[in-house]
């Protein structure tokens, strides 16, 4: 996260980004659906993906529209503009609030009264001078169900987030092991992590969208755990080309499928688990260590570890190797 310390002052201001500045509008796009958002954590052979990314990347589709939003607006009252949709130290919910879209929730995340937590957003600077719309209240009272779900207690406090912790941040952003206490409380959360968003009250107002642009994927909700195992690079991205989950990567990917199947508790997975033992990356083969350690009796362990652990330094595999030997030695 070290993306979030750089320029400060920039993130904190607007006219930092662009001096020109006068006016920032916010805009929110729907991306509800109709059901239990989480219903997918019951299925544990199966991969549980955040709703927002089970569909193209919303990024292409919100900045062609805020692009063609921008021009419109030029066109008829002048001025200069730019657009950002994560493009740059843009503090998108705070000025959402601002902008009266809603409020950030106790987990941080904007909540609509219209939409519940489910709204992507989108920013247009521009050099106009527009009247302000009242700013967004804060409704969450004393609720704390955000707070409350989270599998890895990833908020100290109310409207505070430890990254470190978070599931979505480790899944998506994190580049290298993920720290072995918390896995066992991913379940088979294998990119993001809906909890904290999907428990929220207000979702009991949010309408399902009916962007035809954003809309769902059939063919990546419920993806079985053991065909992700088995992808390499060439078909993980044939897989996921145009979404979200692309800009992940193969290797932190599987690194993920890996930890749900080493949360499974299904022994059936445990070839699958072997073959990743030799996989090229050393995160993989570190991560299926893991998974082997948690599905395969002692005995069949210690034999794989008798010629498979490292001979030459491979620090990420070695110490996944120790870990897991250790355990059965405390056992």
């Amino acid at each position: 996260m070290g993306w979030m310390a750089r320029e400060p002052g920039r993130r904190a201001s607007p006219k930092q980004l662009w001096p020109e500045v006068r006016s920032v509008l916010v805009l929110g796009t729907n991306y509800g659906v109709e059901g239990n958002v989480l219903a997918g954590l019951a299925h544990p052979d199966k991969a549980s993906l955040a709703l927002y990314a089970l569909r193209r990347d919303y990024h292409d589709v919100i900045k062609a529209r805020l692009k063609a939003f921008a021009r419109e607006l030029v066109e008829h009252h002048g001025g200069e503009v730019k657009v950002f949709v994560d493009t740059a130290p843009v503090m998108e919910k705070p000025l959402a609030m601002q902008a009266g879209l809603g409020w950030q929730g106790k987990h941080t995340v904007l909540v609509s009264r219209d939409f519940g937590n489910w709204l992507f957003l989108g920013a247009v600077y521009t050099t106009l001078d527009i009247a302000p719309e009242p700013s967004g209240e804060d409704h969450c009272g004393r609720c704390r169900r955000c707070l409350d779900s989270c599998p890895t207690d990833a908020f100290p406090g109310p409207y505070r987030l430890d990254s470190r912790r978070c599931i979505a941040y480790l899944t998506i952003e994190h580049k290298g092991v993920i720290p072995r206490e918390l896995r066992p409380a991913f379940g088979n959360r294998v990119f993001g992590c809906d909890d904290c968003l999907a428990v929220c009250p207000w979702n009991k107002f949010a309408a399902a969208s009916r962007d035809q642009k954003l809309a769902l994927r059939g063919d990546l909700a419920g993806a079985d755990l053991a065909d992700l195992v088995q992808l390499d690079d060439a078909a993980f991205r044939t897989l996921y080309a145009g979404t979200p989950i692309k800009r992940t990567g193969r290797d932190r990917f599987v690194r993920n499928v890996l930890i749900a199947i080493g949360n499974s508790g299904l022994p059936r997975f445990l070839p699958l688990v072997m073959d990743r033992l030799e996989d090229e990356s050393p995160l993989v083969r570190g991560m299926a260590v893991w998974a082997l350690a948690r599905l395969a009796p002692p005995q069949q362990l210690g034999e794989a570890a008798r010629f498979r652990l490292p001979r030459e330094p491979d620090d990420e595999v070695r110490d996944e190797w120790e870990a897991a030997l250790a355990a059965v030695e405390q056992a």
